[in-house]
């Protein structure tokens, strides 16, 4: 069996993030969220995983490699425009072969992995297999159709007035079947091959259309609101250590993980937190829900259910919350004289000033 990991798209709606990193690269406590994706895959007993790349190639091949630190061979396969997941599997034919594959979207987040639900679809081989959980804004997602005994009768991409709140999670299973499938659709109205169509095609022709509804904890991880909810239920599991130094000064309360190098001094620390590799942190308040990335200086600072990725410094503002920080950011206090806010901000940016 192998994988299929999509890591292309240009993730509009975390810009101004994404308009310099890739949107799976993106930091949950700590580390990018497509790790937790591929460590997932290779928990399951898979180790041939094919990446499809975009714009973000470089970035992506430097952060994964050959694949070898999380125990696979990874293939990298190009798609040059965000085409559609149907796409994806229409130029991945020649990696994959005839064997079953998962796809994978690299920007999901799934808490307890897929080992199981790789392991059953191995034992059953139904030619696809899809994960569904109950949403409360189905019209953002594709969505599932069941009948009475709970088989899927009719998938939908997206749409206005949904048959059901039960949302394709952004994990997929398929027997060769699937190749077929997606070479028989055309594009949709979004000038996309849509997965849910390809598995449409499926089920019209009388394949067999499997569903697993989950209950457990998931999130497409495209958006702010969400990448911080992500964070702080990760932050959730972590255990306490210090690698770092932290002076006589500072309490540190609750589970908080200090990575190496990193100094503390003058400040308050509550868990869950994780405060990264060589980072500074003075006179501060870092609260629960934090993730601090590796190289920060935060100075005279209040900053909770946040995430603030590498190199950024924080230096003299009164409370920063529910704030995901760029790298190499810059936040500083305005001028008290004359009394007004000086802002640089990219593309897409989104400011909320307290006054």
């Amino acid at each position: 069996m192998k994988a299929l990991v999509l890591s292309g798209g240009a993730g509009t709606r975390l810009r101004p993030i994404t308009h310099t990193s890739a949107k799976q690269l993106v930091p949950v406590a700590n580390k990018p969220v497509l790790f937790y994706g591929l460590e997932a895959i290779a928990d399951a007993g898979i180790t041939e995983v094919g990446v499809i790349v975009g714009d973000t190639e470089g970035e992506i091949r430097e952060a994964v490699g050959d694949g070898s630190r999380f125990g696979l061979d990874v293939t990298y396969l190009r798609q040059d425009a965000p085409l559609g997941l149907a796409h994806a599997v229409l130029i991945a034919r020649e990696f994959l072969g005839d064997d079953d594959f998962v796809m994978y979207l690299g920007d999901n987040f799934i808490v307890g992995g897929i080992t199981t639900l790789v392991d059953g679809f191995r034992e059953d081989r139904p030619d696809a297999q899809i994960l569904l959980t109950k949403v409360p804004n189905p019209t953002s997602f594709g969505v599932a159709e069941l009948d009475v005994n709970g088989m899927v009768v009719a998938l939908e991409e997206k749409p206005a007035e949904p048959k059901s709140d039960l949302a394709l999670v952004g994990v997929y299973l398929f027997t060769a079947a699937i190749h077929e499938a997606v070479r028989s659709i055309t594009p949709s109205w979004r000038g996309e091959l849509e997965i849910t169509h390809a598995i449409q095609w499926l089920i019209d022709q009388s394949h067999d259309v499997r569903s697993t509804t989950i209950s457990g904890y998931w999130k497409d991880t495209g958006n702010v609101t969400d990448m911080l909810e992500v964070n702080r239920s990760v932050l959730e599991t972590i255990e306490a250590c210090c690698e770092g130094t932290v002076d006589e000064h500072t309490e540190i309360i609750g589970r908080v993980r200090i990575e190496k190098g990193a100094q503390i001094t003058g400040s308050r620390i509550v868990g869950p937190a994780i405060i990264g590799a060589s980072t500074v942190i003075s006179d501060s308040y870092i609260g629960p829900s934090t993730s601090v990335s590796e190289g920060c200086r935060i100075q005279d600072c209040e900053v909770e259910y946040s995430i603030v990725l590498r190199g950024a410094s924080l230096a003299g503002v009164r409370r920063v919350e529910a704030s995901l920080i760029g790298r190499d950011v810059e936040v500083t206090p305005a001028p008290r004289n004359p009394s007004a806010h000086r802002l640089v901000l990219g593309d897409h940016s989104k400011v909320q000033i307290s006054s």
